[in-house]
């Protein structure tokens, strides 16, 4: 399963970048933030499966992609 890693590393760049310039306490913000980047991260993954079906001496088998929701 494939992750969308350099999406996540420039978003947690721009989030510390952000926060950078933050004149109050942001503790709140940043942690929405990163749990929306995580979220996104793992959310962007790709799983493959194989089914094998056997109906009495009938065997069919197909594979699917599909996105983790």
């Amino acid at each position: 399963m494939a992750l969308d890693k350099t999406t996540l590393k420039n978003g947690i760049k721009q989030l510390h970048t952000d926060m950078l310039t933050k004149d109050v306490d942001s503790t709140e913000e940043y942690a929405i933030r990163m749990s929306d980047l995580i979220e996104a991260f793992v959310k962007s993954g790709k799983v493959q499966t194989r089914i094998t079906v056997t109906v009495g001496s009938a065997t069919g088998s197909t594979t699917s992609q599909g996105n983790i929701i």
